[in-house]
């Protein structure tokens, strides 16, 4: 008699114990950054996500989707800040903990920022992604070139025939075997891989092209491929400065300031280039520094930067180290205050009635450490205090610097001993997102869970398989 192999049963997190477990991860958490942003599924149903990110005590950077929430409400600022403030509320997360909020830059979420008077850092990929669309429009040749890109990428993508004389054109010319890209408006960087793919693969697209008369038209001229080669060489580095700032499992913030010091001096720089990539280059540059010329924005990518052992003052400006330094300073007095209130009033708070040692008729010596126990140790004067934070913020800044392929948390892990209350201050400050990655790829996890064939979903289930399939 044939007898089925026995399966092993797996036990699979449940939602709730998968709550508890994020929640204890936040019981512990001093300081958290977050980011949000507004998604529609498939059956046009709107939800608003939520995610924080944080250092742990291990110097470990973490993040936790607290909310993938059906949004039904208007999205105006105030029915958004509202939304926030419950999600933190419900999780009871206090909102002066947190450090910073990253989003796009819709005027609605900008107005409900403003309402909760959180401070918020613009998505560097999407500031960077309007630079290159600035940077680009209103130019007619630009537009030709793009266009004619868009035609060639429909062409080989909807014949087979044509993809197969493609792929026979490659291996015939030595060229990579890679498909063109399709651009597509809310992805970053889509144009530029488009005109990347269509130059790298021009010798097999015209190649085919020119073996049939229906298309011999879209084979691009010199001048199309000009404009293309100008485009590329403008923008085309752009593109990794995106991918390297939208990890969310290493400290990315502290890299925006050295960045946009090196778009300023070096990748947009003009050189020996044609003059439509000099126009292209001065634009988006132009674009970019105007929308970071805020002084709250450079203040805090200032600090980030100052805190992180790779860079310290390399990119702050002369006449601004001794401002941030004395900010540092203050926020560092700030934390060891507060940490001296916590632990007097350790040492102070009564025994219980039932903590109260017995009463015993003998009485017993007092042994020389009694003394100690029972007096409350007093606060440092404020004089000792600052002279402990000066030595700590002068012996940090003449250490030498790490070398930039280095983990600044595994720095801070080894030397926080050293430094107690800077690296109290870099766990609230490096755990800040430079974009609004994060809440984007909630949006990709719930387009895959909310599928065709599952476009019934209610939201409050999608909210619990989002959270699974981010927190586990």
């Amino acid at each position: 008699m044939f007898c089925p192999p026995a399966h092993t049963s797996i036990k699979l997190p449940s939602h709730s114990s998968t709550q508890n477990k994020v929640l204890n991860d936040l019981e512990n958490t001093e300081f958290y950054a977050s980011t949000t942003d507004l998604w529609s599924s498939r059956t046009t149903e709107p939800y608003m996500s939520l995610t924080v990110h944080f250092v742990n005590a291990n110097f470990e950077l973490c993040s936790r989707c607290l909310q993938t929430a059906y949004f039904p409400t208007d999205h105006t600022g105030e029915n958004i800040a509202m939304g926030l403030k419950e999600c933190l509320a419900n999780w009871g997360l206090k909102e002066e903990a947190q450090t910073c909020i990253t989003t796009d830059n819709a005027t609605n979420m900008i107005k409900a920022m403003e309402l909760n008077q959180w401070t918020r850092l613009q998505c560097f990929g999407h500031r960077l992604h309007l630079a290159i669309e600035n940077a680009v429009k209103d130019d007619q040749r630009i537009k030709r070139a793009t266009g004619l890109c868009k035609q060639l990428v429909a062409v080989f993508t909807h014949s087979w025939k044509k993809k197969r004389a493609f792929k026979q054109a490659q291996q015939d010319l030595n060229l990579p075997q890679q498909s063109l890209v399709t651009e597509c408006p809310t992805r970053w960087g889509s144009r530029q891989k488009m005109i990347g793919r269509v130059l790298e693969q021009s010798k097999a697209l015209c190649q085919v092209l020119s073996e049939d008369r229906k298309t011999r038209h879209l084979i691009p001229t010199w001048q199309d491929i000009d404009v293309l080669e100008s485009v590329n060489n403008a923008l085309g580095p752009l593109q990794e400065f995106t991918d390297a700032l939208s990890g969310e499992d290493y400290v990315s913030v502290s890299y925006l300031k050295p960045v946009l010091h090196l778009l300023r001096t070096a990748t947009l720089a003009c050189d020996q280039d044609t003059n439509l990539t000099k126009e292209i280059k001065s634009r988006a540059l132009h674009y970019i520094e105007e929308k970071y010329s805020d002084p709250v924005t450079q203040e805090l990518l200032d600090i980030t930067s100052f805190l992180d052992p790779r860079f310290k003052t390399s990119y702050i400006s002369e006449e601004n180290v001794p401002y941030i330094k004395d900010r540092v300073k203050m926020e560092m007095e700030q934390v060891a205050q507060k940490e001296q209130r916590a632990c007097v009033t350790t040492h102070t708070m009564p025994l219980s009635a039932e903590e109260e040692p017995p009463s015993t008729s003998t009485k017993r010596k007092r042994s020389l450490g009694s003394f100690f126990k029972t007096k409350v140790v007093p606060a440092s004067s404020t004089v000792q205090l600052e002279d402990t934070i000066k030595a700590e913020l002068d012996n940090y800044l003449i250490t030498p610097t790490i070398d930039g392929e280095q983990d600044p948390l595994a720095w801070w892990r080894v030397h926080n001993v050293n430094f107690p209350w800077l690296s109290k201050l870099a766990r609230k400050y490096l755990c800040i997102p430079a974009t609004s990655a994060p809440s984007e790829r909630l949006f990709s996890a719930s387009g895959n869970i909310v599928t065709c064939q599952r476009a019934c979903l209610k939201p409050a289930k999608v909210d619990m398989l989002v959270f699974l399939a981010k927190n586990l």
